[in-house]
């Protein structure tokens, strides 16, 4: 039998959120501990003001205003002056402005955006149960309302409605698109630069997975969302597992996250399998425990936030991870070692959307409304498999883990 091991990130056991907000429209965020979102470390002589996450004021003439731009639905979004009051409908718009430096001016967030520092402060703007409630964006009062594409179109039309100013972004499916994002939301904000060094500082973590790998066999891998769902081809997952160093085998499946059935899944079988839940039990479960993965015990766990979340953070952290457990099962043998000792920023352990659906802009469920985030999530497949939009609902109580360190083991 072959040697058996075993990728795991250390735990970080934190606290659950509750789905849905009940109260006042005027609520604020469940409170939960989490680390730091560190902005940026890369400097630059012409930014005035702080660089350590605060609000930084842009001098560059590209981020003078007024300011025009045509958003997804085809609206022209017009700005007079910097947005002073931003709120986002989605936990990855939260994560952009957090990171480029504009932390200071928003003021409304969904839940679970709750593991970015300081967010517990912010409104909440969640609906009870599923999606945004319209009248809590309104009550926060915003310059701007920042609608990633999971919330669907309709969502901007109501927030519209209430003579709101609201920009709703493209599907973002790879690292070309979430850097674009992060540019365009740097330009509405006046973060021109806090983006650029972003988009730099998140360029350099990809490079920096894609050589950690680049000598090393790639494993063959699978993200399983439970069901028989699975992130396949032109997803923002998708994109992750290439730049980390693995093959996901679910990519030749079909496009987002489409269902397979038992066969199909045995048919692939990876020899890596990606988690979300620091116990793993879905490879105890068929058809998972059955596969490579499932009889060697390999399996990789993520922090469900930044996997499932398409911003700048989540592509430097989730890159990271995988790439390092892929160096560490390839050249570290038989030998036990230590991983990095990285720990999860996201201490809910919560998907992205605020209906306890993950958040990606390639097909996931990224929205508070419930609906797919880019692509609309199905499929045709001629392979026995069943194509449909998952409903990611379980994964709201999952536990948060980040931080990577290899168990080898012989059976």
């Amino acid at each position: 039998m072959r040697d058996r091991y075993v990728i795991a990130m250390a735990l970080l056991v934190t606290t659950a959120l509750v789905g849905g907000v009940a109260g006042p429209a005027a609520g604020v965020q469940p409170t939960t501990e989490s680390p730091t979102v560190q902005s940026p470390t890369v400097q630059s002589p012409t930014i005035e003001g702080p660089t350590d996450g605060s609000d930084v004021r842009q001098t560059d003439d590209a981020c003078e205003f007024p300011v025009e731009l045509t958003d997804a639905t085809g609206t022209t979004v017009t700005l007079d002056e910097r947005p002073e009051r931003i709120t986002t409908t989605n936990p990855s718009a939260a994560q952009t402005l957090w990171e480029i430096g504009a932390r200071d001016r928003v003021v409304g967030v969904t839940q679970y955006a709750a593991y970015l520092d300081g967010a517990d402060e912010r409104a909440n703007v969640s609906a009870e149960g599923f999606g945004v409630s319209v009248e809590r964006v309104v009550d926060t009062e915003p310059d701007l309302v920042l609608v990633p594409n999971a919330s669907s179109a309709s969502v901007a039309e109501n927030l519209r409605a209430q003579n709101l100013t609201v920009y709703h972004f493209d599907a973002a499916t790879s690292v070309e698109d979430i850097a674009e994002k992060t540019e365009t939301t740097g330009r509405l904000v006046g973060n021109c630069e806090g983006a650029a060094e972003t988009n730099a500082e998140m360029n350099e973590a990809v490079a920096d997975a894609e050589s950690r790998t680049a000598d090393l066999d790639r494993p063959n891998a699978l993200y399983p969302l439970g069901d028989g769902y699975v992130a396949a081809n032109n997803t923002f997952i998708d994109s992750i597992m290439e730049i980390g160093g693995v093959n996901n085998v679910a990519a030749s499946e079909g496009d987002g996250y489409p269902q397979l059935s038992s066969e199909v899944i045995l048919q692939t079988d990876p020899e890596l399998i990606l988690v979300t839940d620091p116990e793993a039990r879905i490879l105890e479960e068929e058809p998972y425990a059955s596969t490579t993965a499932g009889t060697e015990g390999n399996y990789a766990v993520m922090n469900v936030n930044y996997l499932n979340q398409p911003a700048p953070r989540s592509v430097i952290e989730s890159t990271e991870t995988l790439s390092t457990a892929v160096e560490e099962l390839q050249t570290d043998g038989e030998e036990t070692t230590d991983g990095y000792d990285g720990t999860s920023d996201g201490d809910d352990g919560t998907s992205d959307g605020d209906d306890g659906t993950s958040d990606g802009d390639d097909g996931t469920s990224d929205g508070d409304d419930g609906t797919t985030d880019g692509e609309d999530g199905t499929t045709d497949s001629d392979n026995g498999s069943e194509s449909q939009a998952p409903g990611f609902g379980v994964v709201a109580a999952l536990i948060a883990a980040l931080a990577a360190t290899l168990i080898a083991r012989r059976p």
